[in-house]
């Protein structure tokens, strides 16, 4: 009889011990399960985190790239106007001619509506380059914009420089044009004065002009810098 429940109370045990080993290991599944869930869900934000900073980053560099371009542009055509109008006056001081006094206000009217457009556009890509800043810890990528928020800076200091040049050329040339050479004289020391910044300035802008376009920007390899 003691042989018997000894052997039961074995039998016991041992299911004891199963069911232990049982119940241990589906909890410890379940434990694991809700581990890799977890990391999981972890994995896919981290994920969905990086995307939403590359596409937010490309976006506003986008941005940025685009109206800093249309600037560039504008400003070209504004020079272009501006040489006119200046070698028109040149020409008007040699052969006092109301057809060339008229070409260089009509040249000068067109350079300063191109360079305050340009202007205007300098001022609109600047934001977009700092906001990219906020989505990036890539030194090279920091480095880069750190170039396009200058070059953008210095891009309105020469467009509004050269828009206030071009407005003092053109009222030296209506002045001229009604014989009233005091005025001339006088808007012509103001018009080489904003020449000299404008030239000044003008050294920066090359400087950083060729450094944003030697610049690789986005690596195509991917590779760390």
């Amino acid at each position: 009889m003691a042989r018997e429940f000894t052997k039961n109370m074995f039998i016991m045990l041992v299911a004891i011990m199963i069911g232990v080993f049982v119940i241990t290991y589906f909890v410890a599944d379940i434990i694991n399960r809700s581990k890799i869930e977890t990391l999981t869900i972890e994995h896919v934000g981290e994920i969905q985190d990086i995307n939403s900073r590359n596409e937010n980053f490309t976006n506003y560099y986008l941005q940025g790239s685009i109206s800093m371009d249309s600037a560039r542009e504008v400003r070209e055509v504004g020079k272009y106007h501006f040489d006119f109008a200046l070698f028109w006056y040149n020409t008007a001081l040699i052969n006092m001619s109301t057809s060339f006094i008229q070409r260089c206000i009509d040249n000068c009217t067109l350079a300063m509506s191109n360079y305050i457009y340009s202007y205007g556009k300098f001022v609109e890509s600047e934001p977009y380059f700092e906001k990219a800043l906020s989505y990036t810890d890539n030194n090279k990528y920091l480095e880069a914009l750190g170039y396009y928020i200058n070059f953008s800076i210095t891009g309105q200091k020469i467009t509004l420089l050269r828009y206030n040049a071009s407005d003092y050329l053109r009222r030296a040339a209506e002045n001229l044009s009604s014989g009233n050479l005091e005025n001339v004289t006088l808007l012509m020391e103001n018009f080489t004065l904003t020449e000299d910044f404008y030239m000044q300035g003008l050294q920066e802008y090359n400087d950083l002009k060729n450094q944003i376009d030697n610049y690789l920007f986005f690596d195509p390899t991917r590779e760390p810098h």
